[in-house]
């Protein structure tokens, strides 16, 4: 059975990035709900407050890998540095199903187009976003510093 996340979660300001990152339905018309990487996102946010579960059930196989809208960049890199400052950095007992790990890469496929790897360290992440996508890892470097 799920646990509680550990430390809680800041689900109002994750929620709150969500609704800065969607595109609304007057850009995408009506909302496609699980088939968005934000909606997904929504939807999982919106079940933690419901039931705060560490984990999302089948939570990185249902993220819509092939969901190809153009997101605001700037609030994705925002939202990304927000879900790192919630990440509770652990290590080894990390897991791929946990609702911090399932949103940021639902920000991950917006912004950078694909699920990017992580290991349960916010700063090995960093490290590998500025390897592999520097123009987009100094804003959330320095948003996560701030």
């Amino acid at each position: 059975m799920a646990e509680e996340h550990k430390k809680g979660l800041n689900a109002d300001l994750v929620g709150d990035d969500l609704e800065n990152c969607c595109r609304k339905e007057t850009a995408c018309g009506q909302c496609q709900k699980n088939n968005c990487v934000i909606g997904y996102g929504k939807q999982c946010i919106s079940a933690y407050k419901q039931a705060p579960k560490k984990e999302v059930a089948k939570g990185m196989e249902n993220i819509p890998t092939t969901d190809f809208k153009v997101f605001d960049e700037v609030e994705l890199e925002t939202a990304i540095a927000h879900i790192l400052k919630e990440c509770k950095d652990c290590k080894e007992d990390h897991t791929d199903e946990c609702i911090i790990n399932v949103i940021r890469s639902c920000y991950e496929v917006g912004l950078l187009g694909d699920v990017q790897p992580y290991e349960g360290s916010a700063l090995q992440y960093l490290m590998y976003i500025k390897e592999h996508f520097p123009d987009q890892s100094l804003q959330i470097a320095e948003l996560y510093r701030s």
